[in-house]
């Protein structure tokens, strides 16, 4: 499934990071929401505006965000 298209960047909104749907809610925000335990249940109910697809589309994000090779220096 490809929800990037979510995931909207503007230099005027947040700094310039990367947000859910020119909302002001960062994907770090989600990311760091999902890391500290919350379910996507707790998360749609604290934040009514996002949806689920939301959620999925930050979790894509990290995910591409972190495939990149690791080069090592021995």
């Amino acid at each position: 499934m490809n929800h990037l298209n979510r995931i909207t960047v503007n230099p005027a909104q947040c700094g310039g990071r990367p947000c859910i749907r020119g909302l002001r809610i960062r994907v770090k925000d989600l990311l760091g929401l999902l890391a500290a335990g919350m379910s996507r249940e707790e998360i749609l109910v604290d934040y009514p505006y996002l949806e689920p697809d939301d959620i999925s589309a930050a979790l894509e994000y990290a995910a591409l965000q972190a495939d990149h090779p690791v080069l090592s220096v021995a």
